[in-house]
Formats: structure tokens, sequence, C-alpha cells
């Protein structure tokens, strides 16, 4: 898709920019504990403000549903911003109106507000054309940073963007263009590690996605469930038996689009999920009764490894196994650093996301050695879906 960028954007000297970034940051005790959304969303407002806008932040934190409760005010993140940001910013208590236009009146060129969390206005996951021509009155042009609440059809970030000049923030633009180069007009052969849980979570990321990449490489306690549905036992494991037609269905459809699917053929088994727990590595085949797997095992991992190196594109959502426990970490590690190797020495362009996906690849040290990781959830697994996505979809530049 084309889109346009901050490149699009010349002098801003006392234009109001209305500014969509990502602040539903995890807190504890009153402070912001991980500043990762923070650091994303500075390069954009740094630019914005160098170019001499007035720059407004607009933000949701957690679910209000239209409320306004004192414990969900994004003021609540305002030191935190202040911090990554190296400036002082004013914090408003509205999000359109005449307070905002005061406000206004009172920023200096390149100066920066944070509004209040839009999500206290019902109008706002409605999608209110009301409240957006509300809030557009404001502004004089509206950039989307926040790719990870581009899945929502809201006013802040769908709705403006048909109300003023829109524009893709810079870690927007980034999102846009390592997803492109994933799944997009990838180079081939591509891979995807599709990890977690449950099938059930990801049927619409695995019929996608078999039609799209060359392997699939599934783990986690997703693999179970294509396991049991070949006819393997796997004993007491995380499994949903009654998705078998399913996964099968799944199965034949790789095999009709020219996917090859991978399965662990040895694996990491237990009698309990502990540390530190008795564990023995077995043939698929020869997990009892009583066990339960919990890691794909090494040689299935050395296999996998094989199948990155001959692949010039990966793209990763999910842990391999129960990585929060070690030895059970030991195959998603692996793989990864395998994976971090093969971009670094540049035979491999690797996309990961999602909650668990980012932690995991912290676990194994390797964020700063994938091409991309995007901290976004949601968006990222319905783009893995193959979904249009509304706040990107209204970007779009039709020609």
């Amino acid at each position: 898709m084309a889109f346009r960028s901050l490149d699009d954007l010349g002098d801003l000297t006392g234009k109001r920019a209305l500014v969509r970034v990502d602040l539903n940051v995890p807190m504890a005790e009153g402070r912001v504990t991980d500043l990762t959304r923070m650091h994303a969303l500075a390069p954009t407002v740094n630019e914005l403000s160098a170019k001499g806008a007035k720059v407004l932040l607009l933000a949701h934190f957690g679910r209000p549903k239209g409320q306004k409760h004192s414990e969900m005010s994004v003021s609540m993140t305002l030191d935190a911003l202040q911090q990554v940001l190296g400036r002082e910013i004013m914090f408003v208590p509205e999000i359109y109106g005449d307070v905002v236009a005061q406000s206004l009146s009172i920023l200096s060129n390149g100066d920066v507000a944070l509004l209040e969390n839009s999500r206290f206005w019902a109008g706002e996951e409605k999608n209110d054309p009301e409240l957006a021509k509300a809030i557009a009155a404001n502004g004089d042009l509206y950039v989307n940073d926040a790719f990870s609440a581009a899945h929502r059809a809201h006013v802040t970030t769908e709705g403006l963007a048909h109300l003023l000049p829109a524009y893709a923030g810079r870690s927007m633009e980034a999102e846009l263009k390592a997803l492109e180069a994933a799944l997009g007009a990838p180079e081939h052969p591509v891979a995807a590690v599709v990890g977690g849980a449950k099938v059930s979570s990801k049927l619409d990321v695995l019929n996608n996605l078999v039609t799209k990449v060359d392997h699939l490489i599934i783990g986690g306690g997703m693999a179970n469930t294509f396991l049991a549905a070949r006819g393997v036992n796997v004993g007491k494991s995380l499994c949903e038996h009654d998705l078998a037609d399913t996964a099968n269905a799944i199965l034949d459809a790789a095999d009709a689009a020219g996917c090859t699917v991978h399965l662990p053929y040895d694996v990491v088994v237990a009698k309990e999920f502990r540390a530190p727990p008795p564990v023995r590595t077995v043939n698929v085949h020869e997990v009892a009764a009583d066990e339960m797997i919990l890691d794909v095992g090494p040689a299935a991992v050395e296999a996998l490894a094989d199948v990155l190196k001959n692949c010039r594109t990966l793209v990763w959502n999910g842990p391999m196994g129960a990585f929060e426990i070690e030895p059970f970490d030991a195959a998603t590690v692996s793989l990864a650093r395998t994976a971090a190797a093969l971009t670094k020495e540049g035979s491999l362009v690797s996309v990961a996301g999602g909650g668990d996906t980012v932690a995991a690849l912290a676990h194994a040290d390797v964020t700063q050695d994938f091409t991309f990781i995007s901290t976004a959830g949601g968006a990222f697994l319905e783009w893995m879906e193959g979904k249009v996505l509304p706040g990107v979809k209204a970007l779009e530049i039709i020609a």
C-alpha cells in the first residue's frame, strides 16, 4: 500500500498535529514498568516538534468503556513520557473543545501536550463521526503512530484520518515496511514459526499462512493438537482433541498449497510443570500416559535450524515450548539464536511480533538482532490472519 509519511511534511511552524500514539503500557504501584512503546513514539514526536508543530498526543489507557476513571487517566504515564522525550509535556484533561483550544494558544511552536484518555468518551470506540469532527477541529494534520491499535476502527485510529491530511508516523512506517517484507512481498523461501498454547486461538493465522509461506513450523501446545490429530498419544499434554478434524484440514490445505508443515518428532516431557523438574527427551511416539510435552526436542530443533538456513524470510509468532521455566526454554532459545545469527549475516529477513513472542525473544537475548520486532499484540495477529486493519487502511493513498 502507498501512504504518506513524515517525509512528505515540510515546515510545520505553528501547525497543530494530532498524533495517535500507544500509551497503553504496563504499570505497577503507579509507575510505568516498560518504556518500550514510549521509546517507539519518540522519533515521531521529536521530528514533528523539530519542524515547528504544536504536537497533541492522543492515546488510550486501559478499558474505561466510555467512563472517566482517575486510575485510568493517561496522566499516569506523564512522568515516564517526559523522561523518555526529555522535555516538559502539558497535560490536557480533555480531547476536544475549548479547553484544548485554549491549551493550544498557550503552547509555543514545538511544544507537546498529552490529551486525556480517548476511551473516556463513549464515541471513541463507536467511531462516532461527531466526536471525530470535534477532535479534528483542533488539528491541521493527523499522524497515526500506533500500529498496535490499528486493528480498531475508532475515532482516534481511523475516523480522524478521513477528516485531516493523514500520515504514518515513524513507528507505524517501520511496522508497515517490515510487514510488507515479511508477508506482503517477501523473498522466498519463507518460513513461519507459530507457537503458543492453543490452535483455536490461531486458526485464522494458520489458514492464512499455509497459502503464503513455504515452511510452517508449529510449536508450543499447538503442536500437541496436530500430533494427536495424526494419531500420536500425547499423554496429559495440553491438547485440543476436539480440533483433530480442523488440524487435519489445515494439514491438507498446506499440502495443496505446497507448504511443508514441520511438527516435532522428539520432545521434552515431564510429569509436572515445575522447576526444577525431572525431564526426559523422547520420540513423540514414546510419551507416557502420565507425561506432558513441554518443549520441542534437540534433534527436531537442529532440523528446524537447517530449514531456516535455506530460507530468506522468517515471520515468528509464539514460543516453541513453555519457555518461562527451564529447561523448557531450550528450543525457543536455540531456534531464536539461529534466526538471529542468520539475520546478522544478512541471509535472512526476520520479523516477529506478539506479547509472548517478544518476551521469549528477549529471554533468548536476540531482540537486537532480528530485522524487526513488533510490540503490537492483536494488530500483529490480525495482520498474520490476512485481515485488513482499519487504522492502516485509512492511511492508504488511493491512486
